[in-house]
This record gives structure tokens, sequence and C-alpha cells, in this order.
């Protein structure tokens, strides 16, 4: 654990900007655009020596509470109150608005530290701005421009105190934390354990992907037991890939919210390009994805489009059919989406289907249990003994067609790689095999061992068995 700073300020005054920063990457959307944040994200701050969590909000606005602003700024408040310390930053260029001066009141009644940062301060424009600033009462403001970087080591230098105080801390936790466990014992005058050592290891990545609405963010909130993500009725509420952490029965998760994603055609501002694009590479870095479809519309065209990316990526595939609640008549609804899985679904043949409600909370147990099964096959090897005395098989059942009267040769088959597993097959003219063969391979590759809705890669070399020549050297020795 460390230090965990938080930044806020009303839209469109660099606040991730100065996330990006401040963390060495660009994982929040920026954009000209007020408003682009939305949602609460957390990074990996470093400034010099210093360590520390950062957290990027949504701009601080006047609205009802039951409103998206309103929601918005319940975000930003769970913010303030988690955080050790606040950097509350106004743009030096515009000067202070009546929203700065009333946030700044909100502030004040807050116990959390406050450093005041007049970002976009760089050149003239921004010295009326900076000026201004000492008006608010939080002492001397940091003169910045995030953009370019400039006033960081003024930034250093008011962070320092704060996260040296929250280590601090820490270390005086976790030594009175020790000193208790190792005084506690049970009634047979043994030492109580702890957990086993890597009961929690390296996270599982799951990406929740899907159309607009399709629930992801409430299913992701009744993950964790809390409202972490903004969620309502508009569609398209989430921008960016939000990442939270969780663990699920032992087992250590890393979830990523994504936004929803339309047909491209519909897609025309650059904002939603954007988020379009982060929920892509967020599907890019997961090694599970939970494709989540709306049960009341569900297999609709860009759903079969989302599915097909995500198994064109090689990622294992979870499909949740959300919003199972609403459903009133569930054989017939069962029906049509075993109907859709059989007939649009064959590059995943098999992919576990998991209906469930986000919002109730059902099904989430068997979803995750099918992700983390998807990701056992997905990173399955098999032995290549296995693989060719299947291929012996399949060759002697069902051969390659001739070609021009010539036969094709399949002489060996090995798996040079998982995540996803990936085939080779050693052949004569590969060239000319027909592609319906290559999916009678895949199809039958998955069958036989048991790889249902894992995307399977198969190629083909000409040549050669790369081990025939040591098998005939082994045979006359």
């Amino acid at each position: 654990m460390t230090a965990t700073i938080a930044i806020i300020g009303r839209p469109n005054v660099g606040k991730s900007t100065l996330f990006n920063r401040l963390v060495g990457k660009r994982l929040a959307l920026v954009d000209d655009t007020p408003g682009v944040t939305r949602d609460r994200r957390a990074g990996e701050a470093r400034l010099g020596d210093l360590r520390f969590t950062i957290l990027d909000t949504a701009g601080l606005e006047e609205a009802d509470a039951r409103s998206l602003e309103g929601r918005m700024r319940a975000q930003t408040d769970e913010a303030i109150r988690d955080a050790d310390a606040v950097l509350f930053v106004i743009d030096a260029r515009a000067g202070l608005t009546p929203s700065d001066k009333h946030f700044a009141n909100i502030l004040r009644r807050s116990d959390t530290p406050v450093i005041l940062i007049a970002n976009k301060a760089e050149g003239r424009a921004g010295e009326g701005g900076l000026y201004e600033a000492f008006g608010l009462g939080f002492g001397d403001p940091i003169a910045m421009s995030a953009e370019h970087g400039e006033g960081l080591s003024d930034l250093y230098d008011a962070l320092l105190p704060i996260v040296e105080a929250s280590e601090e801390e820490i270390h005086a936790g976790a030594e009175a934390v020790a000193n208790v466990d190792v005084a506690v014992e049970d009634e047979d005058d043994e030492e109580v354990k702890g957990p086993e050592a890597g009961s929690i290891g390296r996270p599982l990545r799951v990406a929740v992907v899907g159309r607009p609405n399709a629930g992801k963010s409430t299913l992701i909130n009744r993950m964790l037991g809390e409202d972490r993500l903004l969620t309502g009725p508009e569609a398209g509420i989430t921008r960016d890939s939000i990442s939270v952490e969780w663990v699920w029965q032992d087992k250590h998760v890393k979830l990523f919210d994504t936004a929803g994603i339309r047909r491209k055609a519909r897609v025309q501002e650059k904002l939603e390009k954007l988020s379009v694009a982060d929920a892509l590479r967020a599907i890019k870095f997961a090694e599970v994805v939970i494709v989540t479809l709306d049960a009341t519309i569900p297999f609709e065209k860009q759903d079969l489009q989302i599915i097909d990316l995500v198994a064109r990526e090689g990622r294992a595939v979870v499909i949740a059919i959300n919003k199972w609640d609403l459903i009133e008549d569930r054989d017939e609804s069962m029906q049509v989406i075993s109907d859709a899985n059989e007939r649009y679904l064959n590059q995943i043949r098999g992919v576990p289907i998991i209906t469930m409600s986000g919002l109730h909370g059902r099904g989430i147990d068997k979803l995750m249990k099918a992700a983390f099964q998807a990701n056992e096959m997905w990173n399955r090897r098999i032995s290549t003994s296995r693989l060719n005395r299947w291929l012996d098989g399949v060759i002697t059942h069902h051969p390659p067609p001739a070609v021009s009267g010539r036969r094709i040769k399949l002489r060996y088959l090995t798996q040079v790689k998982a995540r996803p597993p990936h085939f080779v097959v050693f052949c004569s003219r590969h060239e000319a095999l027909p592609e319906s063969y290559t999916r009678y391979l895949v199809n039958g590759l998955r069958e036989y061992f048991n790889m249902p809705g894992t995307p399977i890669r198969l190629s083909y070399r000409k040549g050669e068995n790369p081990y025939a020549e040591k098998a005939r050297k082994r045979k006359i020795q």
C-alpha cells in the first residue's frame, strides 16, 4: 500500500493530462471536450523517488444528485474521502471561476490536505490566474504545465511530507500486526498460520466488453460489492477502460471495464473513437474476455462482430447473457440462444454461455468459474506424441482430398505455443489444401482435446517431419 493522491477540479483544467504525466503513460483519455473523464481511475505514479497511487476523477460540477453529472460528482466525493491528499487543479489561463471558488469552499470543510495547482501556467498568459489563486487560501499555488512537464519539482516538494507520513503509518501498522501474529496461539499451543503463500498469485486479467448499455459496469460493481463504477440508464456512460482489483474465492482478478462498442459506421465523434480504441486495447492485453450481451436482444450483428473480434485477437472467450431477470419465457430464450450459438459461433464452437443478472448478482460465481476454466484451456499444451497419434487417426478416417489427381500428405503435427493454442502441420502442397479441411482439423482438435470455445490457430509448413532423421539414426544405432 502507498499514499493515495486524488486530482480534482472543474472540467477541462488538465486533470487527466497531469494524471498521465505522473503515471508515465497515456492511460486516461484526453480531449479538448469538457467532461471526458467520468469514472475514478487509479494509477501507480512516480515522481523522482516518490511512489504513490494517483486518482483521476471527473470534473466537479454542480448538478442534481440523480443526474449523470450528479453521479459523477458522487464518484469524485468518494475519491476525496479515500485520499491522503488532494491536488486541486485550476486553469491559470482562464483565471478563477465561480465554480473554482465554490468547490474550494467544499474542500475547506474536508479534513483532506489540499495542494493547489495552477495548471497551464506556461508563458505570460497564465500569470494572472496564478496570482488570483493565492486568494483561495490554500497557501502558495504550484505553477505547472502538465502538458509540458513544468513545475514537477515544486510538486515533488509538496508531496514529499505527505508520502513519507503515509509510508511511516503503513510501516507502523505492519509492525503492530506482525507482533500480534507472533503472540496468537490456538488451544493446542500451536502457531496459527495465515493464508498459504501463493494462494493469491498473479492476477487473471479479465476484460468485460459489449455493446453500450449491456450492463458491464453494473456487473463489475456487483462483483466488487460497491458502486465503484458509474452506472445509469444512459447508454455510453463509460468512456475510459477502468481497471479494478478483485479477489474471487482466493483468486486474484484484475477486471477491466470498457466503453460500449458500437458499429464502426455509427462512431463519428472523436471522443467515442478514443473510447472504442481504449476498449480494443483492453481486449489485446486481457487473458479472458467476457462478452456481455443483453438478454432482451441477444446476438445482434454487433454482438457477433465483437465476439469475432475477440476470437481473432486470440483471447479466451466467455459469453455472459446479462439481464436474465427480465426474461419471462426463459425456455424459449434459451432455445434462441442455442440456435444462434450453433449457427454463428463456429469459430469458437462450444464457447461457455452463462445466463446471469449483474443487477441482482445472480450467476457471478458460474461466470467466474467459466472464466478460469477458459483461461486454463487457453494455456493448455499438448504433447507432440498425442497430437500425432490423433493426426494418424484423422488421416486414416478422413484423409485430405486429392487436388489435380495428387494427394496432399500431412506428415507431422506439433504445438508451437499456447495463449492461444497454436499448432503447425508439416505437409506437402499446403497451399492447395481446402479451407474446409483446415476447419475440420481445428474442430477436431478442439473436440478431441477438450478445448471448447478456445480460439485455435493452425498453420502449415512445407517440409518433412523434422524428427524423422533423428528417429532413423536411433534405429541404426
